[in-house]
């Protein structure tokens, strides 16, 4: 809190002996005491301020006010604690709520009228509390009246001051006739003041403040708004406080001085109508009326125009003394409440700011970078926009805005944007000649934006501009019957909703067209009836055209949807995700007419359009949304009918898109809370049957001793009921058929280089894919004996082995759909053995063999990271961007499926090292994907994780040797890297250790794991994987404290026995690394003792790493090295120690005392 400003005062014994001697306030001063926080925010800074002893005369006591009932008086002892009543002031009264503001301020101007210069007082305290100040005010009259340079000058002077050594800040400003300096402590430098409280508490100040204004300058109008005093001083006082650089005083009186301008257009409005009605009146009774009663009038319509001259001019002072300054103030709370304000006041009082001149600032600030600015500014056009009154006056505003107004629709904040959509269907409905087809063509894009406030304002302003305009052909006809004029006029609106569909060419999925229309046009889309009638006519008819009917049909479609399940669609933004009562009633009504409906008209679209498939495509998903409670569900002569219309079209039509519709939709239908599953279930397995028959025949007829052979057409056929069994296997379970059997034997054998062609294969291999899925997922159903757990396991080795021989495939195509079926398969298989309970009898466990192993692993290592010859045949055949992203797409898809399978733990996480070793040099494509591998594998076993990375990292290194040592240019594999890619790698690794002490074993471990790699068989030559330990300083900076001292013994231990000289070059890998050891931070390279020039030398100007040993073993694979289990208990000396003349200090331990006292002996000869 902050102390007394009395209190606070003793320092100053000549103030205070000063502010003893007066007991009340005489004409040199007044004073005021404030009792809230301070809200300096922007002090101007110790060094630079001017520091002086505060002389004039502040802790005064004032004089007491009948009206306000309230005192505070002053104790004139110096040297004792200042103890005062709490005092009733203007701010305590606001607090109270708005119903004492009109009572509190009818006795202020009583207490104003007795005595002015302490009333105006109480009133100026009120606004410096308002700003969260709580101190002193003191006022001074200003004797200097004529010399205007001296009053300039005094001006200047008064200026933020600041007093250290009584601890107390100034302000000063000249409010005419008095000069104010308020006061209070610098120990306050609240940021908070009032109006930027939390709220509630900051939206009610503002407000009660409002309130305030308004209703005192309401309550002043009549007189003491025009005695040349009072409303002088105010301005003067919230002019001087709103170009402060306090934040808390300018953003204050601001909106004080702002409303206060808001308050006076109103008395300005009521002056106004008040001289229009005297003048109108006058008018009328002037032949009647005595002169003395036109004088009368005309007198008082004089004095009603002075009053509204003056004030205007009140007006005008504060706008070009507050507004004009603010509204590009820095803080855009500030320039919020002046563009909102200006729009208020065009829209009260157009006679005097609604024109060019104030209509600039307008536009200016449209183009503020803060959203709530021009979110005001936005608001505010709408309501002159919204009244016809005042468009004339907006004609040239209009022409010169239009553009930024529709660049605006695009804006990053999504509520500006909607506003501004808006304002844009506003002009549009009054003003028909402003936009041209050029302006409308960006906004109705918008009926596609993500956001779907936005887009459903732009349909609606699309609804309104295109297709809800009247036919001119349709009215030259008179007799029509009702029905055909609604039939005519939807066929209207539907051809112009056509027709921007196919011109706009934005978009592919009506989907989101029809959610944007939905709010504004419902009845129009929601019209099935007359839809299908038109659908249905007479192709004769002039009617739509082929291609117009295929989207009518997806606007059909995505009409019964949208009345289905709602606004929700994926990549759209702003819808209702929870529904009301009343909705979910529509919703059930809307489903119970689409049922009704579509159950008896659908088979006669069916009929009509059997044999266009993308028309047929999209009618047969409309009983997915049937309402299966419907009383029409009942009727199954309609039932019967549909169900023979889609068998029908299943007999004509293979694609894919009609087949798994075709599937989903008789998953809907042969669900068993439906009413009418029992008749859509044995229609299902008619259709499946019939095509597991006809299979059977061209099987036999194709496999003769095991070999496929048979003609084109035969083998077309065969690939057509393949595609009908895979894509029904997919949703339903067709095991009682047992396909599995029936087509294993289609996969090539091992050694048989003849087979099915590769479309073949690929569909065997996913219908054999969905019947282990189906197997796996009903094992609770199936699994009752061991024999039959057998028998599943068996059917998972045969796919997986039948998978294997399929990788080796020449076509592509067969090779990635084993790759990805192996990999589903697998992974499920894993799933159902993870989820089973033990007691019960599941899944037998199954491990592919280590042939199966490397052929996955292989397939992703020349598929995914292909190197710079197969991106070079990548590049060559693909001719599109999207061609590009598609296969990018099916590169990660596999790189994830065989994660899967790590993770899963289906194979060893081991097997994951050549993964890991390609996370730099695939960063962009697939670096999410390895990183993510990473983190998960550690929630597995993360010491085994810490051994891949420890895998990895030896791999590349010891391809990277064997390069060097085969010449460099020579046999370069695939994979190979540099080292300072190596490098880098490590330090990516490095970084996926978060938690320090989480993961404190796994980077000990890599670091014993590396000295174990780097000194294995270290006899008294240098190590062959020397350089490895630059690679290994990586994670040095991970390591803790008395890890690092863990590890440097581990290093002791290896090297003291065999080390005999450390100046020769090769062993600076060996001082690099211990030099990470012993370094404090993080950067493990900054040491003096390492001379890093000589160190890059070392590692990256030679071809080899280090010295080669002739006898160097060569090495295939790296295994796994795991940690000792001897630790060293006491730290030995990395060499002997040679006699004190001839050693030095190598290494310094910068750690505690306490701590290291092992480390300081540790020295090397140099």
């Amino acid at each position: 809190m902050i102390p007394d400003p009395a209190s606070a005062g003793t320092s100053r014994p000549s103030e205070l002996n000063k502010c003893s001697r007066q007991d009340e306030a005489n004409s040199s001063g007044v004073v005021n005491n404030s009792e809230d926080e301070s809200g300096n925010e922007n002090r101007h800074k110790k060094g630079k301020r001017r520091k002086r002893t505060h002389k004039e005369a502040e802790n005064v006591t004032r004089k007491k006010t009948k009206s306000l009932s309230c005192s505070v008086r002053k104790d004139n002892v110096c040297h004792r604690k200042i103890a005062h009543a709490e005092a009733v002031t203007l701010f305590d009264v606001i607090t109270m709520g708005p119903d004492a503001i009109r009572m509190v301020i009818d006795g202020w101007a009583e207490a104003y009228a007795a005595n002015r210069d302490a009333s105006l007082l109480d009133l100026i305290s009120f606004f410096i509390q308002c700003c969260g100040c709580k101190g002193v005010v003191t006022a001074e009259m200003c004797h200097i009246k004529s010399d205007s340079e001296a009053m300039d000058k005094m001006v200047d002077e008064l200026v933020d001051d600041l007093d250290e050594v009584a601890g107390l800040q100034y302000k000063r400003f000249m409010v005419f006739p008095w000069i104010l300096t308020v006061t209070w402590p610098t120990d306050t430098d609240s940021m908070e003041y009032p109006l930027i409280q939390p709220a509630p508490y900051g939206r009610w100040f503002y407000s009660e403040l409002c309130d305030f204004v308004s209703v005192f300058v309401c309550q002043c109008q009549h007189s003491l708004l025009f005695d040349n005093y009072l409303i002088n001083t105010l301005i003067s006082l919230l002019s001087e406080l709103s170009d402060s650089h306090i934040r808390a005083f300018r953003h204050t009186c601001t909106l004080a001085a702002i409303k206060l301008l808001s308050s006076l257009i109103d008395v300005a409005v009521n002056l106004s109508k008040a001289a229009e009605k005297s003048q109108k009146l006058q008018q009328a009774q002037r032949p009647s009326r005595q002169k003395a009663q036109v004088e009368q009038a005309q007198q008082k319509l004089k004095e009603l125009q002075e009053k509204r001259a003056e004030i205007e001019s009140m007006m005008d002072v504060l706008f070009k003394t507050v507004f004009l300054k603010r509204y590009r103030d820095v803080l855009p709370e500030i320039r919020s409440i002046c563009v909102e304000e200006l729009g208020l006041w065009m829209r009260l009082y157009g006679s005097v700011f609604l024109n060019d001149t104030y209509l600039k600032y307008m536009d200016w600030m449209s183009y503020d970078k803060v959203p709530d600015v021009r979110l005001k500014c936005v608001l505010g056009l709408q309501h002159l926009y919204g009244d016809p009154v005042v468009l004339p006056q907006l004609t040239l505003f209009t022409s010169r805005f239009k553009d930024r107004m529709i660049s605006m629709t695009l804006d990053k904040d999504n509520e500006v944007a909607l506003q501004t959509m808006k304002l844009l269907l506003l002009i549009s409905k009054t003003h028909d000649d402003v936009l041209t087809a050029d302006d409308y063509k960006p906004l109705f894009e918008c009926v596609y934006s993500s956001q779907r406030p936005l887009a459903a304002t732009a349909g609606e302003l699309l609804f309104f501009r295109i297709i809800s305009t009247d036919d001119p052909a349709a009215k030259s006809q008179h007799k029509i019957s009702q029905e055909e004029d609604h039939e005519q006029q939807t066929f209207t609106q539907l051809k112009a909703l056509l027709e921007f569909h196919q011109n706009a060419k934005l978009h592919n999925h009506v989907v989101y067209l029809v959610d944007s229309l939905w709010d504004c046009s419902g009845a129009l889309l929601k019209d099935w009836p007359t839809i299908t009638s038109l659908l249905l006519q007479d192709p004769q008819d002039p009617g739509f055209t082929g291609e117009e009917e295929a989207v009518l049909v997806e606007i059909m479609l995505a009409s019964v949807r949208q009345a289905s399940e709602g606004p929700v669609l994926p990549g759209r933004n702003g819808a209702k995700k929870m529904m009301s009562s009343k909705e979910k009633k529509v919703q059930v009504d809307d489903c119970t007419k689409l049922t009704q409906h579509f159950l008896t008209v659908l088979p006669r679209l069916l009929a009509k359009f059997s044999g266009r498939w993308d028309i047929v495509a999209s009618l047969m998903r409309i009983p997915q949304y049937f309402l299966p409670d419907s009383p029409e569900a009942q009727n199954t002569q309609l039932v019967s009918r549909l169900l023979e219309e889609i068998r029908a079209v299943l007999e004509v039509h293979s694609d894919a898109a009609v087949l798994e519709v075709a599937s989903r939709t008789f998953l809907s239908l042969c669900a068993e809370e439906t009413t009418w599953g029992s008749m859509a279930l044995p229609v299902r397995d008619s259709i499946v049957q019939g095509w597991v028959d006809h299979l059977k025949d061209l099987l036999t007829d194709s496999l003769m001793g095991g070999i496929f052979s048979t003609g084109e057409k035969q083998t077309g056929d065969l690939l057509v009921t393949l595609k009908k069994v895979s894509t029904f296997h997919n949703c339903h379970d067709l095991s009682s058929w047992n396909l599995f059997d029936l087509l294993l034997p289609l996969l090539p054998v091992e050694g048989s280089q003849e087979g099915a062609p590769p479309l073949v294969l690929k569909e065997v291999l996913q219908c054999l894919c969905y019947c282990v899925f189906w197997s796996l997922s009903t094992s609770s159903e199936i699994l009752n004996s061991r024999d039959k757990a057998v028998s599943q396991r068996l059917q998972v080795r045969l796919f997986s082995e039948a998978s294997h021989r399929c990788l080796s495939h020449p076509d592509h195509s067969v090779r990635h759909q084993a790759f990805l079926g192996v990999c589903d398969v697998l992974s499920a298989h894993s799933y159902q053995q993870q989820i089973w309970r033990p007691t019960s009898l599941g899944p037998l466990p199954y491990t592919p063999t280590p042939k199966l192993q490397v052929a996955l692993l292989n397939f992703v290592c020349k598929n995914v990271f292909v190197g710079p010859e197969g991106e070079h045949e990548r590049k060559a055949c693909r001719h599109s961007e999207e061609d590009k992203m598609e296969a990018l797409d099916t590169e990660r898809r596999t790189l994830a499926a065989y994660c899967k399978l790590i993770l899963h733990g289906v194979l060893e996480m081991s097997m994951a090292a050549d993964i890991f070793s390609f996370y730099v040099k695939y960063q962009s494509n697939f670096g999410d994907i390895i990183k993510e591998t990473i983190h998960r594998s550690r929630l597995v076993d993360k010491l085994e994780s810490a051994h891949t990375l420890v895998l990895s990292l030896q791999q590349l290194f010891v391809r990277l040797k064997h390069e060097q040592e085969a010449g460099g240019s020579l046999h370069i594999q695939q994979g190979v890297q540099t080292f300072s890619s190596i490098k880098e790698l490590a330090r990516r690794f490095a970084l996926t250790f978060g938690d320090l002490v989480k993961f404190r074993e796994c980077l000990v471990l890599i670091h014993r794991s590396g000295i174990d790699f780097v000194f294995r068989d270290f006899e008294g030559s240098t190590p062959t994987y020397l350089s490895y330990l630059s690679i290994l300083a990586e994670f040095s900076c991970k390591l803790l404290k008395p890890d690092k001292r863990t590890v440097l013994a581990y290093l002791q231990k290896h090297t003291s026995d065999h080390v005999a000289d450390l100046r020769e070059e090769c062993w600076q890998p060996l001082l690099y690394y211990r030099s990470s050891l012993l370094a404090e931070g993080d950067d493990a390279i900054s040491h003096g003792s390492l001379d890093l020039k000589q160190l890059g030398r070392s590692m990256h100007g030679t071809k080899s790493l280090g010295p080669q040993s002739p006898t160097e073993p060569h090495f295939g694979k790296v295994h796994r090295l795991g940690p000792s289990n001897k630790m060293t208990r006491s730290l030995e000396p990395l060499v002997k120690r040679p006699p004190p003349q001839r050693t030095l200090n190598a290494e310094a331990c910068d750690d505690d005392d306490d701590d290291d006292d092992d480390l300081d002996g540790v020295e090397v000869e140099l």
